[in-house]
């Protein structure tokens, strides 16, 4: 099992704040949009620096996505922002018409996904945007690990024609890829490789696939550990490649079973390659109020259970 330490922890949004700043020094084309939240989206130093290209619209989310279609109708690249709850659930008929239907090059940035938004509780904690995204034609969804992969992936989105739905947090968290990475889309990232059984994990949960996989090597289980951090399009070749030498599938996602990562998995296995999966995600559940830690252990996202579905899931195998 290959060795991941941190020496430090940072949220995710601030990824992708700092990234933004950087495009804003770099980049001329690129524009941001706030539905009155830009502390929250840590975008405040690519306001200070780009006065001109920043958009306030005010808590009226649906009106931001039909302005960032005009803006990149006149050639800009708008970065619409806001929490993930607001920018999926609530615009979604903006997203598909003005967005996705004309396949317009608009980046969603959204923060405060999944239950690890916390205190704010159900309302907030969207759990499916990844399943109403990834059903999206046109739509490249993306969901990473930590602070210097969601950096380098807002930067890849700018060079990137197309609409697409950037995810990621507000807690921190540990701080373990390389700041200097190519993030490529679509094109997975093999975290550990191994031989007993395949651990797909997107978002905050590759973290955890990683202590479990510490926890499995002491157990004597040489688990594979895959940080599928594009969602759509999925890379089904590196999937397939590692389900083809393991036989055994666990897929770890901050989000409901239903329609996102595991499903997505599931789907590429059906019709290429059956082998016994199970899934470590939401069962069709709300969230609810608590700690970021507890609300992970309680809905069954912690490292303990996936060491638990990486002894069932290898138990199934034929």
């Amino acid at each position: 099992m290959k060795k991941y330490t941190y020496t430090e922890q940072k949220d995710t949004r601030s990824g992708f704040g700092d990234g933004m700043t950087e495009l804003g020094r770099t980049n001329p084309k690129v524009v941001t949009l706030c539905a009155d939240l830009v502390g929250s989206l840590k975008t405040t130093t690519f306001i200070k620096e780009n006065p001109n290209r920043f958009f306030q619209t005010g808590i009226a989310e649906a009106n931001m996505m039909g302005i960032a279609a005009g803006l990149a109708i006149g050639g800009y690249i708008p970065y619409p922002t806001t929490f993930a709850n607001f920018g999926s659930g609530r615009v979604y008929d903006q997203i598909r018409q003005s967005i996705a239907y004309s396949d317009k090059n608009v980046k969603i940035a959204v923060s405060h996904a999944g239950l690890t938004l916390g205190e704010d509780g159900a309302t907030h904690q969207i759990l499916e945007d990844l399943a109403m995204m990834r059903a999206m034609p046109n739509m490249t969804v993306i969901n990473p690990c930590d602070y210097n992969q969601t950096k380098a992936a807002t930067l890849a989105l700018a060079d990137h024609v197309g609409p697409a739905y950037l995810r990621f947090g507000r807690p921190v968290v540990p701080v373990f890829t390389d700041p200097d990475q190519k993030f490529e889309i679509g094109k997975a990232w093999m975290v550990n490789e191994g031989k007993d059984v395949s651990i797909f994990a997107t978002g905050h949960l590759v973290w955890e696939a990683i202590l479990a996989g510490e926890i499995l090597a002491e157990k004597g289980i040489d688990a594979e550990i895959i940080n599928i951090h594009t969602i759509k399009p999925l890379d089904t070749a590196a999937i397939l490649k590692s389900v083809r030498k393991t036989k055994c599938v666990v897929s770890c996602e901050e989000h409901q079973a239903n329609g996102g990562l595991g499903d997505a998995i599931a789907q590429t296995l059906a019709t290429n390659f059956l082998a016994p999966q199970e899934y470590i995600a939401v069962k069709d559940s709300f969230g609810e109020s608590g700690k970021p830690s507890e609300l992970m252990k309680k809905y069954g996202l912690s490292s303990s259970n996936i060491v638990e579905a990486a002894l069932k899931v290898i138990s199934r195998k034929q």
